[in-house]
Order: structure tokens, then sequence, then C-alpha cells
């Protein structure tokens, strides 16, 4: 049956010689799997741009429940991006959020909520020329309001290390920089140093850890680290 709906691509491997398998965050239908075949080959239909990650897409598709790669139909562009792909900063910052969304999407089901703020949020760093030097920060507090664990304030943060044995410099300082964040929309200016903003980062990938089983090394960490540096 088929179905329309907007997706996120998350990434695709390669499959044979010129087919691959696409992991997508679909509106109808959550993360799903697609295989598209020809789109390594200069005669393929769809092109293989259309699948670098965090791409918004239409997408018309099979859908089958029982099956667990699916097949797209019809497949266009839902927004094309101006800057996110080629500026190195908002390049640095999306692969980054690529790798966290690869490491936390896991619902098979609809949810339009979540996908609109992710779509949004996609969106807005693309067409933001200033003031988004903090987006990564204030992205992760945001996202893990749908993941179930958002911190109310920094004190939250403090307890549940304390809890779990978690050793990191976090003062009062760096607490009122926090609760700041927690508060913030994408386009409030947050003064904050590039080491204190790193350390900040540092933070809440741990307030990830504890919450998101094996959610393992962020390896994208260090790059984002030197680019905004």
């Amino acid at each position: 049956m088929l179905h329309k709906t907007r997706a996120i691509v998350i990434n695709y491997i390669r499959y044979r010689e010129t087919s691959i398998i696409a992991k997508v965050y679909t509106e109808k239908f959550g993360i799903q799997s697609f295989i598209e075949n020809g789109v390594r080959s200069s005669k393929g239909k769809n092109k293989i741009a259309l699948f670098q990650p965090l791409s918004l897409l239409d997408l018309v598709v099979y859908h089958d429940e029982k099956k667990e790669i699916h097949r797209i139909s019809e497949i266009k562009s839902n927004f094309p991006f101006r800057t996110l792909p080629y500026e190195i900063h908002k390049s640095s910052i999306g692969i980054f959020l690529d790798e966290i969304l690869n490491k936390t999407l896991k619902e098979h089901s609809e949810n339009t909520v979540l996908f609109d703020f992710l779509h949004h949020s996609l969106i807005f760093l693309d067409e933001t020329d200033e003031h988004f030097e903090n987006f990564h920060l204030i992205f992760l507090l945001k996202y893990a309001f749908f993941l179930g664990f958002s911190p109310q304030d920094a004190n939250e943060i403090v307890t549940q290390f304390r809890d779990f044995n978690v050793t990191i410099p976090f003062d009062n300082d760096y607490q009122k920089l926090m609760n700041q964040l927690i508060i913030a929309d994408y386009q409030t200016p947050i003064s904050i140093s590039r080491g204190v903003r790193n350390h900040l980062l540092e933070v809440i990938i741990l307030f990830y850890r504890l919450h998101v089983e094996e959610f393992g090394e962020v390896k994208s960490l260090q790059v984002l680290r030197e680019v905004l540096s």
C-alpha cells in the first residue's frame, strides 16, 4: 500500500554495486529502512544527493509492517539546504546532530510533534546567519524532552550526577549558564566562551549517557570542538 510521508535521512549504506539501504526517520512510520536500486549509477532515476544525512524529503513509499526493508515509489526534496552542508561550522554541527539522532531515534511509529521539532530545527540552522554557536547545546536539551529525560534545571543534572557517581566540574557559574540554555530558544543570544561551551556540551553528553542505553562514544564530538574553537 502506498503512503505519503515527510522524512529525514539519517544515513545510508552501500548495497551491491549501485544500490543503497537508507535509514530514514519518517513522519508517519518513525525509523524505517528503504532500499533504493541504481541510485549510485549515472542512469539511476534518483540521485545519491537526495540521501545525504539530514536531507529533508517528501516520499511516497510502499509500507508493509511485516517487512524490515521497504521501497520508495516517489521521492523529492522537501527543503533544499542553502548553507547547512556547505558552511564548515554548520556542517560540523549537522554531522554531530546526525550521529546523535542515529544513536537515539528508535521508535517505529508516528510522532508528528517530534518530527516537526526536528524538521523545524534543521531548517532554522540552515536559514539563520547569526547566533547559532549554541544551537547544538539548545537542541540537545530540547530533544531530551522527546526522549523522556529533559532536565527541568541544572540542579536536576547535579542531583543525577551525584546519584550515579558522575564526577565532572559543574559549579554555580556553569549551572547558571545551563539554566539559561534550558529555557532558551534557538535565536536567544547567550554569551558563552568557547572553552565553557565545550565543557557544557560534555556535561550534556554525560547526561545523555545516563539515560540512553549503549549511547557510547560520540565520534564527531572532537571535530565539532575543533571547528567551533
